[in-house]
């Protein structure tokens, strides 16, 4: 293989989130729509507090137009998200609505743009939505997931839910700076 080309990995048409372009052409204003169900894949989420599942179904509803430079991908994605509250650790789930918009470019088009890390490109007719779907999804996810607005949280001596407690819960607890004024205090009213 020549230097000064790079390896080209192909993507596998058969992929939920890779989609064909062939019927687009290149020609700049054509377009087509793409509603499809598809399973999620993996890393669509914030380190084990709330994410889409693996596997669960995303809906996307897509606008696919070719451009002059390539294909400009566009359109709603609705995923189920589940979790665990931020402050009481109660069992989340929402449904995740997010705008997705992308230009995949044409490898020869690449060469225009400064960066070719930050461009996403079409690999043959062939283009993957998994990085800009991960990307908006994780974006659009809370960074404290709430059961709801107004939770209290845990009680921080026993741990329980502070919503399941009655509202007069308290722990009598005692300084342990204290603790040996408490034993003069026993042996005081021994004396007595």
């Amino acid at each position: 293989m020549p230097e000064n080309r790079k390896p080209q990995n192909r993507l596998d048409p058969r992929l939920p989130l890779v989609l064909d372009t062939r019927e687009l052409g290149r020609r700049p204003g054509s377009m087509r729509e793409v509603q499809l169900s598809a399973p999620a894949p993996e890393g669509l989420g914030l380190v084990d507090l709330i994410g889409v599942p693996v596997g669960a179904a995303l809906e996307l509803d897509l606008r696919l137009e070719s451009v002059m430079d390539g294909v400009l991908v566009s359109g709603v994605v609705t995923a189920p998200v589940s979790g665990e509250c931020g402050r009481c650790l109660a069992p989340v789930s929402d449904l995740l609505t997010v705008r997705i918009q992308e230009l995949f470019v044409y490898p020869e088009a690449s060469t225009e743009h400064d960066d070719d890390d930050e461009v996403a490109q079409l690999q043959g007719d062939h283009l993957d939505l998994t990085p800009t779907l991960r990307d908006a999804v994780v974006l659009a996810l809370p960074l404290t997931p709430l059961c709801r607005e107004d939770c209290q949280g845990l009680c921080a001596t026993c741990g329980e839910r502070l919503d399941d407690l009655p509202e007069d819960h308290s722990h009598d607890t005692t300084d342990a700076r204290w603790g040996a004024l408490s034993g003069l205090l026993e042996q005081t009213d021994q004396e007595k």
